[in-house]
């Protein structure tokens, strides 16, 4: 197993009746009533700090994201925290996992093809290369692209992108539906070659499916819903990578999975689930017209959609869960750290995952909570899980130099808070 920590970065403080006095979470809350400039430069240097420690008690990677005008998770340019990630951990063997940048809205994505070069040339050949084609908020309300766009512009840019790393690669003109480019020529170009393994995060659409399996990438299924939904998606996952004749090498794919780790399964609930409601209740606060404008979605997408509407809507509805009822349902896998063994144990053979990104911290959790649940993850979960699928597969998805074990668990350096 290969197992990252992934952050989202959420605003810690909105007030308690947020959800109730405020249309969304993304696109359109207003900055001057809930955020304070100073208070948001303590939470990226906490997020720095609890991404650097996950790197010190041993996790795999270390993980961000691109999002925009959002308390939901506010890292609008991922690459300026992975530079700071991949600096501060030179020296060690944890990967630089950006998931990443979005690549419809950034214009030319020769910028990301040069950033996500540097980025591995500055940690020493450890990127992987997050391409995601972006939430409709962020690309489509926020940044202005036309949905009905986005797939084809995202396509063109991945090819770009790809052509442009190659070290045997001349300068040459790119003349695209969306990118004119006259003389293409990187400086710098990555390590890793022809590419970094580069992974492809999605909510189930079948287009990305197929972009994954077409250039051998990693699928990655983002989910707040938990691994029993996400049993029902990947399992069509694993199916049309059947039917495409490939392995069925549990490598190929990623997951995301909440994880809350006490002394105890009572400490646990007693510890998180202030926090795990602050995230369902007001991170999660959207409305639906905002997730899916007309065009968002190709129409084999569409359809997958609609047949699993349902079910969304009622794991959506959850205001009334209890602590026990998110693990119950797997929505979150928390308790003491024999129960979160156990449990994440059984969702990553029932999913058939091979590189787990785990959510540890939540919502309002904060900054020393954080620590504590890292902690304990790294020290007294983590060992146990790396063993699976060992002996049976090897990650093609992972930068070369660290497919092995990880080496130890070397201080990553000098506190930045």
């Amino acid at each position: 197993m290969k197992i990252s920590m992934f952050h989202l970065m959420p605003y810690r403080g909105l007030p308690d009746d947020f959800e109730s006095r405020y249309r969304s979470v993304w696109v359109d809350p207003p900055w001057s009533e809930l955020a304070d400039p100073e208070l948001a430069g303590r939470y990226y240097n906490w997020t720095f700090d609890e991404l650097l420690h996950a790197a010190d008690v041993g996790l795999d990677g270390i993980c961000v994201n691109e999002h925009h005008q959002n308390a939901y998770g506010f890292m609008p340019s991922p690459n300026l925290m992975g530079s700071v990630l991949a600096r501060a951990t030179n020296g060690t063997d944890v990967a630089i996992v950006q998931m990443g940048s979005t690549l419809p809205s950034t214009s030319p994505p020769t910028r990301i093809a040069e950033e996500y070069a540097m980025l591995d040339c500055i940690s020493g050949g450890r990127l992987v290369a997050g391409m995601p084609i972006g939430s409709a908020m962020d690309v489509n309300l926020c940044y202005g692209i036309t949905p009905v766009e986005q797939r084809e512009r995202y396509a063109e840019a991945h090819d770009l992108i790809l052509k442009a790393w190659r070290h045997d690669q001349e300068t040459f003109a790119w003349n695209g539906k969306y990118f004119q480019l006259g003389m293409v020529n990187l400086w710098p170009r990555p390590i890793q070659q022809p590419a970094p393994p580069v992974w492809l995060p999605g909510a189930g659409s079948s287009s990305t499916w197929a972009r994954a399996a077409e250039h051998d990438h990693c699928y990655c299924f983002l989910s707040y819903y938990g691994n029993e939904f996400g049993k029902k998606m990947m399992d069509g996952f694993w199916e049309f990578v059947d039917r495409q004749g490939l392995d069925q090498n549990p490598y190929r794919a990623g997951f995301l999975q909440l994880v809350v780790v006490s002394e105890t399964d009572a400490s646990a609930e007693r510890e998180y689930y202030p926090h795990i409601r602050y995230f369902f209740d007001k991170c999660q606060h959207i409305p639906t017209e905002y997730f899916w404008p007309p065009g968002h979605q190709d129409y084999a997408s569409l359809r997958r959609s609609t047949g699993i509407q349902k079910q969304l809507e009622g794991l959506a509805n959850n205001r009334d869960w209890s602590f026990s009822e998110f693990v119950d349902r797997q929505v979150v896998i928390g308790g003491s750290p024999a129960s979160v063994r156990d449990q994440l144990a059984a969702a990553i053979k029932q999913i058939q995952v091979g590189n787990l990104m785990v959510l540890l911290h939540i919502g309002s959790m904060p900054h020393e909570l954080t620590i504590k649940n890292i902690e304990l993850f790294g020290r007294e979960v983590l060992p146990h899980l790396r063993s699976i699928w060992t002996d049976e597969w090897e990650n093609h998805w992972w930068p070369e130099r660290l497919r092995g074990p990880r080496a130890g668990t070397a201080t990553s350096g000098a506190s930045l808070r």
